[in-house]
């Protein structure tokens, strides 16, 4: 029976050794009122919102006509477009968000991250807001936002904007770790518990095509907002409802003129698959970017801002 005991002390050490680990590595939820004053300060705003109180930064002139919104990533924030808002405020209206489950707008209280919940979500917001028509900009998950919302309801997008857009079926590609940990569903719970900060950064730098540009300010974002109250959660239940490239069909109804940009060291979509959007997109340019990875607006926003601002004069 030694081996039964053995078996016994085995398991015991790895308790103790899991027990470690959790507790090393235990952060709890951050209530919003202690992020705001570093992660919104002005221009950022609160908006109620389908029972949220959506983080929203609305800037630049208001008889704008057509204003500029912009749609973050998956586990991203507003944050993602902070130089392209202030460079365009001047002339554009540009509208950002934390889309819900992201950033400081936190969790939807109906748990509903499909990408259809998203795309009335928008619509509601510009409801909210008054705005008629928009050029509608989305980075990832905000790129199927955008395009689904562009096939919805066309008469609302003059012009649709794609980076390192979802839409097709995803090749296998390398995916950050903390996207790999939150698909686990058998380690959901101690995972709404714990945040290693040095998984954070690892994921962080996992999608800049130059690992050096995640600044200790960028990995303290991620790390804070999606610390969050209710925003691990919500990155699961995220996960567990994606069906990435299920709707791959309906790109071929997009109608309005459409930039795809693409960074060429992105290793979560697979940069082919900007020639499938403008092979689909009838009016179409692609501007791809050599050195960049899966956020070309974050990692060099000035060069990317002067192909956004070309398209938009165009």
């Amino acid at each position: 029976m030694k081996w039964l005991k053995r078996l016994w002390w085995g398991a015991v050490l790895f308790g103790l050794l899991l027990a470690v680990s959790v507790w090393g590595t235990w952060e709890p939820d951050r209530q919003l009122g202690t992020l705001m004053a570093r992660w919104a300060p002005e221009p950022s705003t609160f908006l109620e919102l389908d029972g949220m109180q959506v983080h929203i930064r609305d800037t630049g002139p208001r008889d704008d006509a057509v204003p500029v919104v912009l749609l973050h990533g998956m586990s991203s924030s507003l944050h993602t477009y902070e130089h392209w808002q202030t460079e365009l405020q001047g002339q554009r209206r540009v509208i950002s968000m934390d889309l819900p489950g992201f950033g400081l707008t936190g969790a939807s209280p109906q748990g509903d991250y499909r990408i259809d919940a998203y795309t009335r979500f928008v619509l509601r917001l510009l409801d909210t807001l008054g705005v008629k028509q928009v050029v509608l900009v989305g980075n990832a998950l905000g790129g199927e936002i955008a395009w689904q919302t562009a096939v919805l309801a066309p008469d609302r997008v003059r012009k649709l904007v794609l980076i390192d857009a979802d839409g097709y079926q995803p090749s296998v590609l390398s995916m950050p770790i903390a996207f790999q940990v939150a698909s686990m569903r058998g380690l959901r719970w101690v995972s709404e518990r714990i945040l290693p900060k040095a998984m954070v950064a690892a994921s962080v730098r996992s999608v800049f095509g130059d690992p050096a540009k995640a600044t200790p300010d960028k990995i303290d974002r991620y790390f804070e907002l999606n610390l969050r109250v209710g925003n691990r959660r919500a990155l699961f239940q995220r996960m567990d409802q994606a069906q990435f490239g299920s709707n791959a069909a309906l790109i071929r109804r997009v109608q309005q003129p459409t930039l795809v940009m693409w960074g060429e060291r992105d290793e979560m979509i697979a940069p082919e698959h900007g020639t499938l959007f403008c092979k689909d997109i009838p009016r179409c340019r692609l501007v791809t970017y050599p050195g960049l990875g899966h956020l070309p607006q974050e990692e060099d926003p000035q060069e990317t801002l002067q192909d956004l601002v070309s398209f938009l004069a165009s």
